[in-house]
């Protein structure tokens, strides 16, 4: 069954392209042209993905990104016109898993269309091993079950993004290797940022409020300074 992604942007020239190239790719494609029609398409429709403008009439991106964030962890790419940090900073930290800044290559929002749906799509379980309990990636006091996508950090569930999830799923399986952003971007993004590490550091900012006891001082979460990002942890049985 194809993916279904939510276009909403005013200008009807972004959606008529950014619509053409993905159903030429297989997608179902839902078009808005402002906040309050892609939160009412949301509602009532339930893409898989949602590419929201950052200024639109009414509901702007932030707006639509807040309140969907309030309900589901739907994956989430932002478009601005503007390719000012501030503007990338506060999309991300609102729970956006990817940006794009005007003007873009409709071919690139197909490749990070894809990129997202794929990481997120729940792998299909073999017949002999529906009944048995799944297995995770189990730290003390932390736990990670990729096929359902759930966290558990200090006995309690954690809604994480997509992104957010893919993140921590790639340091608990790497435990004590240090990663640059630029790895980072590359490995579990799958597409060159072109040097812009601000999505990295933004997500590790939101993983650490989220799963950290005390997210200034992380117990698992490190900043190796200079370099990157280490998790430390050892694997418990």
């Amino acid at each position: 069954m194809a993916a279904t992604v939510l276009v909403a942007d005013d200008e009807r020239d972004i959606t008529d392209v950014c619509r053409r190239y993905l159903e030429r790719e297989g997608f179902e494609v839902l078009v808005a042209d402002d906040g309050d029609e892609a939160l009412r398409l949301w509602r009532s429709r339930r893409p898989d993905l949602l590419v929201l403008d950052l200024m639109m009439p009414g509901m702007s991106g932030w707006d639509v990104c807040t309140a969907v964030r309030d309900e589901e962890d739907v994956p989430i790419i932002m478009l601005t016109a503007r390719g000012e940090e501030s503007d990338r900073l506060l999309g991300l930290t609102l729970g956006a898993d990817d940006y794009l800044t005007k003007p873009f290559s409709p071919r690139e929002l197909v490749l990070r269309v894809r990129n997202i749906l794929r990481r997120t799509a729940p792998a299909a379980a073999p017949a002999d091993k529906l009944a048995q309990p799944e297995e995770g990636l189990h730290f003390e006091g932390l736990s990670l079950y990729p096929a359902q996508r759930k966290v558990k950090a200090g006995g309690r569930d954690v809604e994480l993004t997509a992104t957010e999830f893919d993140l921590l799923e790639w340091f608990a399986r790497h435990p004590g290797q240090v990663f640059s952003r630029s790895q980072l971007l590359s490995r579990v993004w799958d597409i060159a940022f072109e040097g812009d590490s601000t999505t990295v550091t933004v997500h590790m900012r939101r993983l650490r409020e989220k799963i950290e006891p005390n997210p200034s001082k992380p117990a698992w979460l490190k900043t190796v300074w200079g370099i990157g990002y280490r998790f430390e942890g050892q694997p418990v049985e």
